[in-house]
């Protein structure tokens, strides 16, 4: 049974400490994905398609039961537009109980059930219209947040319209952007996937420029709100962005310039959101037009690449700076083969957003990306940012040490 309001008013009080998954990642078979196809026509510029990812569709009790074992207090999964809304206007009732019984099967287990609406993935009849670039795309992202609020927002404990909407701009800043030969090729993939669409387009927002788009997204975040407060005025609402920890680098660094085209276009429509997310997954030394490689001095692990879990601190403290919003870290870890490296990354990185609650920073919850290792984008099953492994044969799950190091600093933080 889903719990009443009431009773999450207290949950909120509590320091959530999760563990996070997306839908196209973990759940598999997502047909209906604009993503999915990009990986399906040729060229392709994916390592390896989705597939049936972790299974998770179909073993997401287990996956909430393992968040719960652990030792944590929430879980933050995605619910995916395309199996809700597979053709425009046709809505799935089926997919809505799906997601409604995970959402009740988090608070059946103690768990707080922190949901993104829209975590890069739409349907792919949504991208061969258009995308984020159509007039009418906000209005569409407000119809579909509006039915799922109605169908389970009585349950979830926070609620984020979007996943880093902003992160294809910060492309545009990186040391080293993709060469041009990548970028014909994914031009090349996004065309076929329009023809295979019967359409002279296919938009979406990690596969293309998206400076034309974000108009379309932030417009979408705020008539996603409003739609989604209309249901329940209370859920605390707001969006993640990715933001690493900046350094200017010289006297003529771009960081503000950097800052303004990459989190202002975002930060000024979170006036009436509740918080910020945050997505932190290490520095970015800021040089006149772009970011530029780390100092020669900078701190480095065995690998010969920079090593500074503090990163997370220092960005909850300039995300609350900058917006004055509570921040909720919705994404922090560590692509690691090798989870010793993850055992010792995360008591770094927690005892630096620690450090910033002690000095006022206002820090709702600390959730770690991600639970299980699994589908990351154009990087297929290589890296490893995951909790818990997963044999990519029988899907068992193997939840590693460092699974259990989160949970113990959760149980014994004074954090909450």
């Amino acid at each position: 049974m889903t719990a009443t309001v009431p009773a999450l008013a207290a949950r909120r009080r509590t320091f959530l400490w999760g563990a996070a998954t997306a839908g196209h990642q973990v759940e598999g078979n997502n047909v209906n994905a604009d993503i999915w196809l990009l990986e399906q026509v040729r060229p392709r510029v994916f390592a390896e398609p989705s597939g049936d990812a972790c299974d998770s569709l179909n073993r997401w009790r287990e996956d909430v039961a393992i968040v719960k074992a652990i030792g944590l207090n929430c879980y933050r999964f995605s619910v995916e537009w395309s199996r809700i809304e597979p053709m425009p206007g046709q809505f799935s009732q089926a997919y809505l109980d799906h997601y409604t019984r995970m959402v009740d099967y988090c608070r059946e287990l103690g768990l707080a059930p922190v949901v993104t609406f829209n975590h890069f993935t739409c349907p792919r009849w949504f991208a061969a219209a258009g995308g984020w670039e159509n007039q009418d795309a906000p209005d569409l992202f407000a119809r579909y947040c509006g039915k799922v609020a109605r169908a389970m927002g009585t349950g979830i404990s926070h609620a984020l319209t979007f996943n880093e909407p902003n992160l294809a701009l910060g492309g545009r800043w990186a040391v080293s952007p993709p060469p041009p030969a990548f970028m014909e090729r994914l031009a090349a993939n996004v065309a076929a996937a329009a023809k295979a669409s019967g359409s002279d387009r296919f938009s979406l927002l990690n596969g293309g420029d998206p400076v034309p788009m974000i108009p379309g997204v932030v417009a979408a975040h705020v008539k996603g709100r409003e739609a989604i407060r209309a249901v329940r005025s209370d859920l605390p609402i707001g969006m993640s962005l990715a933001i690493p920890d900046n350094v200017a680098v010289g006297p003529d660094s771009g960081i503000a310039r950097k800052r303004a085209e990459i989190y202002g276009p975002f930060f000024a429509v979170m006036d009436k959101d509740d918080f910020v997310g945050v997505q932190t997954y290490g520095r970015a030394y800021v040089g006149r037009d772009r970011d530029v490689e780390a100092p020669a001095d900078a701190p480095r692990g065995a690998d010969g690449k920079e090593w500074f879990p503090a990163a997370i601190g220092n960005v909850v403290r300039y995300a609350h700076k900058a917006t004055g919003k509570p921040v909720l870290i919705t994404e922090n870890g560590l692509d690691a083969a090798d989870d010793a490296k993850r055992q010792r990354f995360i008591p770094e990185a927690i005892a630096s957003v620690e450090a910033a609650v002690r000095d006022g920073i206002p820090v709702l919850g600390y959730i770690h990306w991600s639970l299980l290792d699994n589908f990351e984008w154009f990087s297929g099953y290589g890296p490893k940012f995951g909790l818990v492994a997963v044999d990519r044969t029988s899907f068992r799950r193997s939840p590693k040490a460092s699974a259990y190091v989160l949970g113990r600093i959760a149980k014994r933080s004074q954090l909450g």
